[in-house]
């Protein structure tokens, strides 16, 4: 069984339906259904019960599937913003090492705007981004939204509760460097560029941003999960801006012209399943759009 049948295979075993499987593996049902029969007469048995309501898997599909974590073999690389590898990175490591023997994970954490280039550049399969920019080569599907808060000392941004734009744009901020970085600040770039024209301060470090902060050297739009720790140490404090409320948008890409193979299917699903245990639980405060 080769990538491209296993994946009509999950197709249809998912939507017990050959229409809807159809539109999900982007095929004709003529053929999705060639296909099918073609893998019944490979393995000797029916893998499916067909019904007048649908796809029902037989015994032997249902083996199929559940023994499906042996063909999860070869190389796989992904990229993250420093958020998503904060998030889910461990759970997607132990994951892999525990599900997917066969399988070489390999991890690559930056700076959003950096991810997308890794992508764009083909040094990683699949990448987590913030905000990617509308390109015909990139398929980029949205999975969670943030809502950004004004973070600093409570000495340099007051106490707890609302704040303005307006008064956020009159704070010293530090942000990241211009350039696809920036874009992961926020979804709508014409605050965005308010912002960035009152910066003291732009940086290309995670860690140097923590440090100016803690150190009162300035203030920050971030989201309350980039800056959990000194948060929960009391020693930064978020304040929720308000007119307008400021969000951002986090994506799962992959290139167009790459082959969607069985394991960056299955990577994609894990992915999306350890977003939504981690928002679930209220490890990762967002709205899940998936």
């Amino acid at each position: 069984m080769d990538s491209r049948q296993l994946r009509y295979f999950i197709a249809v075993y998912e939507q017990r339906n050959l229409s809807r499987a159809a539109d999900q593996a982007n095929v004709a049902q003529s053929a999705l259904s060639h296909h099918i029969a073609n893998l019944e007469a490979e393995f000797a048995t029916p893998l499916f019960e067909r019904k007048p309501r649908g796809m029902e898997p037989t015994a032997a599909g249902e083996r199929e599937i559940k023994e499906g974590g042996s063909a999860i073999a070869g190389e796989i690389s992904i990229g993250m913003a420093n958020s998503g590898m904060k998030a889910i990175g461990v759970p997607l490591m132990r994951t892999v090492l525990a599900k997917y023997p066969n399988l070489k994970l390999s991890l690559t954490e930056s700076l959003s705007g950096a991810t997308l280039l890794h992508l764009m550049s083909s040094d990683v399969d699949l990448a987590l981004v913030y905000n990617p920019p509308s390109e015909k080569d990139l398929i980029a599907e949205p999975v969670l939204e943030e809502q950004m808060f004004c973070v600093g000392t409570e000495k340099l941004i007051g106490k707890k509760g609302p704040i303005t734009f307006e008064q956020v744009a009159q704070l010293p901020l530090i942000l990241l460097r211009h350039g696809l970085s920036a874009r992961a600040l926020l979804d709508d770039p014409v605050p965005l560029k308010r912002l960035e024209a009152n910066a003291i301060l732009h940086l290309n470090s995670t860690s140097g941003m923590i440090g100016a902060l803690t150190a009162g050297l300035g203030c920050t739009i971030a989201t309350t999960h980039f800056v959990s720790e000194p948060l929960k140490a009391r020693l930064l404090v978020a304040r929720e801006v308000i007119e307008p409320r400021l969000s951002r948008t986090l994506y799962l890409c992959r290139l167009r012209n790459r082959p969607m193979t069985y394991v960056m299917e299955e990577m994609c699903r894990l992915i999306r399943s350890l977003i939504a245990e981690q928002v679930g639980r209220g490890a990762w405060e967002a709205t899940l759009l998936i």
